[in-house]
């Protein structure tokens, strides 16, 4: 038989005693995953993407997008995704007294980090994390590859239904005549 020593199951009342460094502290499943602020590229990209689901949310009135909200899932779950949307019906069940969401939104989106790690985390931790709390389509945004991967909920998971590449145009069912040309999120490259 083999046995593990116990680990440290971090939660989001340690998160209060972190000093606001900069870097982004998120917990997934009690673990605790400390990574630097984003890098430049990073940010721009997020930034489109942003600006793609508010510009469509100012003018349909069906729901709101904010960059880097905090969402607490539950005492060992609580991180920062980069963009989320969520419906006027949702977002006002799920923002508690700080204005940090409770519960999975509409859509979540992801921009990669540079390093190994940091695709597990999307990639494997959070997908997984995404797929359990309920969030119905996920968007992982690789500026370097210039593509996105889109999972959509099917049944109870999230599951890979496209691979778009620069030259494509991103839209979900989730936002009605939404379309999004993916070389305006990458822009031209360096």
């Amino acid at each position: 038989m083999t046995t593990f020593p116990n680990r440290v199951r971090w939660t989001t009342a340690d998160l209060e005693l972190f000093p606001d460094d900069g870097k982004r502290y998120e917990i997934i499943d009690g673990e605790l995953i400390v990574t630097r602020a984003p890098r430049w590229s990073h940010q721009q990209v997020t930034g489109r993407v942003f600006n793609a689901l508010d510009a469509w949310s100012q003018t349909t009135g069906l729901g709101e997008a904010a960059i880097n909200p905090g969402i607490i899932f539950t005492d060992e779950d609580n991180v920062i995704p980069d963009v989320v949307w969520a419906s006027n019906t949702r977002i006002d069940r799920l923002m508690d007294e700080a204005e940090h969401l409770t519960g999975a939104p509409e859509l979540v989106v992801e921009v990669l980090s540079p390093g190994e790690k940091n695709e597990q985390r999307d990639k494997h931790l959070k997908l997984k994390l995404y797929s359990q709390q309920g969030v119905q389509e996920y968007w992982i945004v690789d500026k370097n590859l210039r593509q996105v991967q889109i999972y959509r909920r099917d049944n109870a998971m999230l599951v890979l239904v496209a691979t778009l590449q620069v030259d494509d145009t991103l839209t979900s069912p989730l936002l009605p005549n939404f379309a999004c040309p993916l070389n305006s999120v990458f822009g031209q490259r360096r």
